[in-house]
């Protein structure tokens, strides 16, 4: 059913001769009055019962009526794109996903406004059956509610009868934030976020409403969130759990919280910087308990895979993984470690932060605040006899001038950089000052990387790409001959998102002697990434590529992630 010219159920009953027009003035007279649907006016006055009602809307729409209390329904949450209040208010149950359709109960299918919602918010075409209102309304309970719902948890702070606190009033807020009801909140953002494999957690205030968004996969998504009135309640809150001062609201604020969740030790980082509308924080969820990788686990090609592991092998130089925040990067370098940890190696590493323990492997903690920086740390560490130096990040001219220093005395210095593509690494180099010479003589490789989802096994299907997808990645036709590709569709298991995971991309650049050569005579970047590629090495497109035709991702996610080859 789609929009189109609304007509009203008064209409479409005094049509059919089950109302008449006076009985309909009367109806609309109260509806008026009372502000409630037209359908429960008619029935609470006696002139039709909510079976004619439906009948009535059944025949003359062509929308089949469906029990939700028929038990032969295999009823279960099939979205949680909508938060239980809102399916009271406009009294609908999702009832089945099925190839991309969104099947609906509803008390009013001529609520065209909430169908055009459900459509914008979902992306999925909507199938509309009718449903009686009880037993939607019975329905949401038993499928989308349980006792630490949101909804459950605000309505307890108003039978409590809290006072919200003001945001100048600290003991007040600080006696509110450790109200059971706002512990409960703030542990339900945290335990959703972790059983929905996020990554980070963004609480964002907004002039009329407080945002809560989950980093999935690297994506950002909606979910349920709190109102605008328990932000200083919830902001307050995170804050005294990542031990910060609740009462510095002008300045940016960095903490950290570690607990167990869900049977899970999280480590979670914790961001503040003021807006115009208050605090917005940003908590990365770190799971201690996460088995590190292995270089055979990351996604690597196999020719990719076997050049990396013999350049980490070597006993000095400088190897260098770049791409942006979010991209792997302390992955791998992890994984290397693993691959290089022995009993006969000394590993140092220098990292802000800390993300995970390695048994056998010395790792130091940045803390700016008493001058330990990268640069310092890394003076010190050369005194420590290593043999591998993992830096955790070259953000300055003078971490990259001890990292080169290092590696010319013999040590193999591993770190990471900021840049677009590999090349973009040596010209970072030079551009921070360090001699060309020094550069050349020094940098084994650069590893450049990107994340892309990889399509959902619960929900992948084949399908065929539109010509626009295929010049997106520089593609024609002709490649796809024999080629099956796929796609997910949406699923329960990957919360309708059609991706579930993810898998690396990756460039590898070596430092040959013909890029040597470039490196001294200041080439930029293209004329560098020419070369490399004429010498085998793969661009990063191409790696996505590869993993789409044997259907790991899709050419979207690839395009998404790594920018167009210039």
């Amino acid at each position: 059913m789609k929009g189109g010219k609304k007509k009203l159920l008064g209409g479409i009953l005094v049509e059919r001769g089950a109302l008449t027009p006076e009985q309909l003035h009367e109806a609309l007279t109260r509806q008026k009055e009372g502000g409630e649907r037209l359908g429960q006016v008619l029935q609470e006055l006696g002139f039709l019962t909510e079976e004619e009602v439906l009948q009535a809307l059944s025949d003359q729409l062509g929308v089949p009526i469906v029990s939700l209390a028929d038990p032969s329904l295999n009823l279960y949450p099939v979205i949680n794109h909508f938060p239980q209040k809102f399916m009271k208010q406009y009294r609908f149950f999702p009832l089945d996903l099925s190839n991309g359709v969104l099947s609906v109960v509803m008390a009013d299918p001529l609520d065209f406004y909430t169908l055009d919602d459900i459509r914008l918010r979902t992306g999925y075409e909507v199938k509309v059956l009718l449903g009686r209102e009880r037993e939607v309304l019975r329905a949401l309970d038993q499928y989308y509610s349980s006792s630490s719902t949101m909804e459950k948890i605000i309505k307890d702070l108003e039978d409590e009868g809290s006072r919200l606190a003001e945001e100048e009033d600290v003991e007040q807020l600080k006696d509110m934030a450790s109200e059971a009801p706002v512990v409960r909140l703030v542990n339900l953002i945290l335990s959703r976020a972790v059983e929905s494999r996020a990554s980070d957690v963004h609480v964002e205030p907004f002039e009329g409403k407080l945002r809560v968004r989950y980093r999935i996969d690297g994506v950002l998504i909606d979910a349920e969130s709190p109102p605008k009135r328990l932000q200083a309640a919830i902001v307050s809150r995170i804050k005294i759990m990542a031990k910060m001062n609740i009462a510095e609201r002008r300045l940016p604020q960095d903490g950290r919280i570690r607990l167990q969740l869900g049977g899970q030790d999280l480590d979670i980082r914790v961001s503040t910087i003021p807006t115009i509308y208050g605090e917005s924080i940003v908590m990365r969820l770190l799971d201690r308990s996460n088995v590190l990788l292995g270089l055979g686990e990351l996604g690597f090609g196999q020719g990719t895979e076997r050049q990396f592991e013999t350049l980490i092998k070597k006993p000095h130089g400088i190897i260098l993984v770049t791409g942006p925040t979010g991209s792997g990067k302390t992955t791998t370098l992890y994984g290397a470690l693993r691959e290089l940890n022995s009993v006969e190696k000394k590993i140092i590493t220098i990292e802000d932060p800390v993300e995970y323990q390695l048994e056998g492997v010395n790792q130091i903690q940045v803390k700016p605040k008493i001058g330990l920086s990268f640069a310092s740390g890394l003076r010190h560490i050369v005194r420590q006899d290593p043999d591998i130096i993992l830096v955790g990040e070259i953000r300055d001219a003078e971490t990259a001038e001890i990292a080169i220093h290092a590696a010319l005395t013999g040590h193999l210095v591993l770190s990471t950089l900021h840049t677009n593509d590999a090349a973009g690494a040596i010209t970072r180099l030079l551009d921070m000052g360090i001699e060309d010479y020094l550069v050349s003589s020094t940098l084994v490789a650069v590893l450049a990387q990107r994340l892309v989802r990889k399509i959902c096994l619960g929900c992948k299907v084949p399908y065929v790409p539109e010509e626009a997808e295929l010049r997106e990645l520089g593609l024609d036709a002709t490649k796809l001959r024999g080629l099956a590709l796929f796609k997910g569709q949406g699923c329960s298991e990957c919360n309708f998102l059609g991706y579930k995971g993810r898998i690396g991309i990756y460039e590898l650049l070596v430092v040959t002697e013909p890029l040597q050569r470039l490196i001294l005579q200041k080439a930029d970047a293209n004329q560098i990434k020419q070369t490399a590629v004429e010498r085998g090495m793969k661009p990063l497109r191409e790696d996505g590529w590869e993993k789409v035709k044997v259907g790991i991702t899709t050419i979207a996610e690839v395009v998404r992630v790594a920018q167009e080859d210039v």
